[in-house]
């Protein structure tokens, strides 16, 4: 397993070297309002390992300070998730934990003068704020007396006040640079139902003034996030000294990584779901922990992934690609390999007795042979791949069959191509075929070598299943695209369903289990897959260029 290293484990050593930390304190903070995708797991993994190295530990606190869109269904998804990852929080939090401790400290602010009640609309509010060019201007109401903010605010707080018509506002400075430390929004006014705390609340902490009291209260020592939230830095150590937060926290960020072909946005992946362009969270297409899952991306392969791309705060793109690597690199040893035709053609051996079988043995992984064999079946009717037969061999480099060309059949017999049955319209049906029975186990007694070596499936025993194989659901953007609907970039070939056969060895398979098909592919069942009708997701191929030893951004 790689172990973690970037610039921010450097500062985490310093810190502990120097004092400033008698131990390292990470938290997760996702807003339960969402399934997770795989740029949360970068902060996932990375908030975990981080503390890990240094025996810390990590909270998973749940930011829902915003109960609109949040609810029960996304926080059991999340806890789901971390779990599959191998993560184990210190503790499990939510930031509405904190609800009344948060409102104490706003009204430490307005008794200091820090904080006021705020009659602007969220458009005069806008309006006031300035540009990055032009400075703001103070609210009309920002000299209220400190005696009318506390009213005030305690009315808010009451549900005197509709939704918008007042907020409690940071005094800070109007004309500073940082548009975020002009006057932000410390709390606004939500009449909506709260999935954990009810009705007992209608005002909402802001989750700038929020978040820093949280990790604050939980004595987190390095606040992670990524590289956007680097101007609200300011107003998060802000809220730590007017708040007299001790020991304070300090917030660190990193570059944002894309990955080539995926969405990383939750707003166009439940645009995706609700328009019904995938068939849910866990599509396999999709970039969500649970789609990643069902199709059969391990949680393994996902932290070696979010390990080599490393941290710096910079952000860069990654190819997808290279999470296929990993993925190959932990099944190789560990996954059953099986002989599966997802596009199947008949082959009828003539010199084969009709009704007659033999069972050979097979390794279950030919590069771990403790995994132990199985019994594969041979007769007179078996099925190949399409592709793997052409009626005329067209070059030297054609490694499989052909007519008057003969291959051997994976761990039984060579056989040779005789002639082909065609329909109506020239389409090849069938291919008939010879077998030498002095071949068995695929060896030739007189030492010739046959032309290549090809997987089937045999007929009376092998088991009917659905493949379905999947590509990029979204093509990246380019000069021509640019500035479209990303919905106009979506692969309309991004799944294809075979229909073929697989060894009867597979039929007790379970949803999840992982298979490599030889020269298929890396498989798993999928959630839907039963006794009676097996279905099966392609994972990956099993080609890859990638060199996890190249420099990389």
């Amino acid at each position: 397993m790689t172990e973690i290293n970037n610039f921010i484990k450097t500062i985490m050593e310093k810190d502990l070297e120097e004092g400033r930390v008698s131990e390292i304190k990470t938290r997760f903070p996702p807003e339960p309002n969402a399934y997770l995708h795989i740029g949360h797991a970068r902060a996932i993994i990375n908030d975990f390992e981080l503390a890990m190295a240094f025996n810390g530990k990590t909270n998973l606190r749940f930011d829902d300070t915003n109960p609109v869109n949040e609810g029960a269904e996304y926080v059991d998804a999340i806890l789901k998730d971390i779990e599959w990852l191998g993560y184990h929080p210190d503790q499990v939090l939510f930031g509405s934990d904190y609800f009344d401790a948060t409102y104490e400290k706003a009204v430490e602010l307005i008794k200091k003068g820090l904080a006021y009640v705020d009659d602007l609309s969220p458009e005069e509010t806008t309006a006031y704020r300035g540009t990055l060019t032009e400075p703001g201007k103070n609210s009309p109401y920002r000299d209220r007396s400190v005696e009318e903010n506390l009213r005030l605010f305690e009315e808010m707080k009451a549900g005197k006040y509709k939704d918008g018509e007042k907020t409690l506002r940071a005094k800070i400075d109007m004309s500073s640079p940082n548009i975020n430390m002009r006057d932000p929004v410390l709390y606004r006014i939500l009449h909506v139902e709260h999935h954990r705390q009810g009705k007992k609340w209608c005002i909402y902490p802001m989750y700038d003034f929020a978040h820093p009291l949280q990790d604050a209260f939980e004595g987190i020592t390095h606040s992670l996030c990524s590289i956007e939230y680097d101007n609200h830095r300011p107003l998060y150590d802000w809220v730590i000294e007017k708040c007299e937060m001790s020991p304070a926290p300090h917030q660190y960020e990193w570059g944002r990584l894309n990955i080539t072909n995926t969405i990383m946005s939750k707003r166009y992946l439940r645009q995706l779901v609700e328009g019904k362009y995938v068939t849910g969270y866990d599509d396999p297409r999709m970039p969500t922990l649970v789609g990643l899952r069902r199709k059969g991306v391990t949680a393994s392969a996902i932290r070696e992934f979010i390990l080599y791309t490393g941290l710096s705060r910079i952000n860069s793109t990654t190819d997808a690609s290279i999470l296929d690597h990993y993925l190959m690199e932990d099944q190789k040893l560990s996954a059953k390999r099986l002989m599966a035709v997802i596009d199947p053609l008949e082959v009828v051996i003539d010199n084969y007795p009709e009704g007659q079988t033999e069972t050979f043995q097979a390794l279950n992984n030919m590069e771990n042979p403790e995994l132990g064999s199985h019994t594969i079946t041979f007769s007179k009717h078996i099925y190949i791949e399409k592709e793997d037969f052409v009626e005329v061999k067209p070059n030297k480099k054609w490694k499989r069959l052909a007519l008057d060309t003969e291959v051997r059949l994976m761990n039984t017999y060579f056989i040779k191509a005789v002639s082909v049955d065609k329909d109506e319209q020239g389409n090849i049906i069938r291919v008939h075929a010879t077998y030498d029975p002095n071949t068995k186990q695929g060896n030739s007694t007189d030492g010739r070598k046959p032309n290549g070596t090809i997987q089937y499936v045999e007929a009376s025993t092998g088991l009917k299943a659905t493949f379905n194989l999947f590509d990029v659901l979204i093509f990246d953007e380019t000069e021509e695209t640019k500035g479209t609907n990303f919905l106009e970039r979506l692969n309309p070939n991004s799944w294809q369903v075979k229909e073929g056969f697989i060894e009867a060895e597979a039929k007790d398979t379970l949803p999840g289990d992982h298979f490599q098909f030889v020269r298929t592919g890396y498989f798993c069942t999928d959630k839907l897959s039963t006794k009676d009708h097996l279905i099966f997701n392609r994972t990956c191929s099993l080609k890859s260029s990638f060199n996890p030893n190249a420099p990389h951004q």
